[in-house]
């Protein structure tokens, strides 16, 4: 635990002699965890480690475990009579301290030199890198249900990737400074936001859960953090592991429980700045009514940033490659159970093309093992929660009612939440699982007459009211030139000849518009615009000291 600060040490410190520059960013390298590996073998005895032991998870609110005695539990959604964790809900009195502390914090931590707010997270993507890889990763399996890659590439490489490059955009940001001359100094002072960032992490990514609350710290704000309930498990670990990297008590508050409740307190007070959130369309849909209900009671206008749904597409020209289709289709739709706001969830294939596509696809998703995560022969675990599970089996019901169910379509509940990978076929392009955002591993198919690839494509575009990801499969460039304009505004993160999922930091800025968000792309300097609020100022070397200008003389 980081020892609070006293006020003597409050004030700004000194500044540092010489301009500093931080280390270049990387991308972090994916372990393979192939067997006899030592990074597999370090991870399986993380999970069995994790596996027995039951967490005790607090609230930590400026630095301090608060416990409320109000318990919820953390539970495996592959197995999910076995509980992880105990979580402490806050009542409306915790999240005000939150806020409280988050204030105090402010004009310590936002009157850091910039770079010394970048080591604590360079730090962190050191240590996450190293000492607690294991640690994130294992906890990400175990409480989210993710395979070891999908744990891999998500808890581990992006969330390093985050805290190494947001450094890196903050430094070109803070260098972007306007033009001066011999007379005058101009500069730009780029102020952390007038209050403090509430921000709301989901459950599908523990990237995100380390991002969001992050982002904004290190533009020099301070966070309420109110992660997903059931991914209380990593975030946890996450904060411990910030603590670990020296961030100072108060900059980022972890406060779990009711989101409704949490949030009632949060956007309705006078300090909120800024929202930082990913999750559900309907739930950001409803923030933003309650910030714009009565923008009088807050002290600034909040930045409200937000990544919701999306129903991604894949749409295929008569010149895609059926092998590299079936395969996108595969992995962008049923990695992760197709939990991820970028997975694959319909699919646009040419007559001409379907028989091949489809026997390819369903050949794939025979040999989909679907199971407990611990055992690295699976490729798919649980879906998160019973609630999803229902949701799901509904749709996967309604197509075996009104469409074709291809292959797949099969569920269990009992023993953990556990849905195979479904592809449906219809002969309607209009069909709810076309347009719906499901969220689970159902992939739906229209096959579409060749000649009709221009209608295509403005149906794909017409569909969804979501514009989060999509991809087109062509070997006809042509083709790929009329979907990239027909569907400009169809996807923020748009692929050629790939699946839609897997935007890495530092190479695809990620982000979308219409339902599906602000389009802010997370893991970008863009972000970071969003969390600091610029003062211009200029410095006149020598003043006039006669009002009077030359027009004014006499003719």
């Amino acid at each position: 635990m980081v020892a609070p600060r006293s006020p003597e040490s409050a004030a700004p410190l000194a500044g540092f002699a010489g301009t500093r520059r931080i280390p270049p960013a990387v991308n972090e390298p994916i372990r393979s965890y192939a067997p006899g590996s030592p990074e597999k073998l370090a991870l399986k005895e993380r999970l069995s480690t994790m596996t027995n032991d039951r967490v005790d998870i607090p609230l930590i609110i400026d630095g301090q475990d608060v416990r409320t005695g109000e318990l919820a539990h953390v539970v495996m959604p592959h197995d999910h009579q076995h509980v992880l964790a105990d979580w402490h809900m806050a009542t409306p009195g915790h999240v005000e301290q939150a806020i409280a502390a988050a204030n105090r914090a402010r004009h310590d931590w936002g009157n850091w030199p910039w770079e010394d707010r970048a080591a604590v997270f360079l730090r962190a993507a050191e240590l996450l890198t190293t000492t607690w890889r294991t640690t994130i990763n294992a906890a990400t399996m175990l409480g989210q249900s993710k395979t070891v890659f999908q744990a891999e590439i998500d808890s581990a490489c992006e969330l390093i990737d985050f805290w190494r490059f947001n450094p890196g955009y903050a430094e070109e940001l803070y260098a972007e400074q306007p033009l001066s001359n011999n007379m005058m100094w101009n500069q730009l002072d780029y102020r952390p936001l007038e209050g403090f960032v509430y921000a709301v992490t989901p459950f599908n990514f523990t990237s995100i859960a380390g991002n969001l609350p992050t982002a904004p710290a290190l533009m020099g704000n301070t966070v309420v953090w109110k992660p997903a309930a059931t991914a209380m498990l990593s975030a946890y670990h996450l904060m411990r592991l910030l603590e670990a990297a020296g961030l100072p008590p108060g900059v980022i508050n972890l406060v779990s429980g009711d989101a409704a409740a949490i949030s009632n307190v949060a956007l309705a007070h006078r300090d909120l700045a800024g929202v930082h959130f990913t999750g559900s369309t309907g739930v950001f849909n409803t923030m933003w009514q309650t910030i714009g209900a009565d923008m009088s009671r807050y002290h600034s206008y909040p930045r409200i940033v937000g990544e919701t749904g999306g129903k991604d597409f894949i749409v295929a020209h008569v010149s895609a490659d059926a092998q590299a289709l079936a395969v996108a289709i595969a992995r962008g739709g049923y990695e992760y159970q197709g939990q991820k706001c970028s997975a694959a969830s319909r699919v646009y294939v040419p007559r001409s093309q379907w028989k091949e596509v489809k026997e390819r696809t369903v050949a794939i998703i025979r040999e989909l093992k679907v199971g407990d995560i611990t055992d690295f022969r699976n490729f798919m675990g649980a879906v998160i929660d019973r609630k999803a599970f229902t949701k799901i089996s509904g749709y996967i019901d309604d197509a075996k009612r009104n469409a074709t169910v291809v292959e797949g379509g099969a569920v269990d509940g009992s023993t953990g939440f556990f849905v195979h990978p479904t592809l449906v076929e219809t002969e309607d392009a209009g069909y709810r699982l076309l347009c719906e955002e499901i969220f689970g591993p159902v992939v739906t198919v229209y096959v579409y007459d060749d000649a009709k690839w221009s209608e295509m494509l403005h149906i794909v575009d017409r569909t969804s009211p979501y514009a989060l990801t999509g991809a087109v499969f062509a070997n006809d460039r042509s083709a790929v030139r009329e979907a990239m304009f027909a569907l400009r505004n169809a996807a923020g993160n748009f692929y050629v000849n790939d699946k839609p999922t897997g935007a890495v930091v530092g190479q695809q800025p990620f982000g979308g518009a219409r339902g599906s968000g602000t389009n802010d792309k997370a893991g970008s300097k863009l972000n970071l615009t969003r969390w600091v609020s610029a003062r211009s100022i200029k410095e006149t070397f020598s003043p006039p000291t006669d009002f009077r200008y030359p027009f004014m003389a006499e003719e």
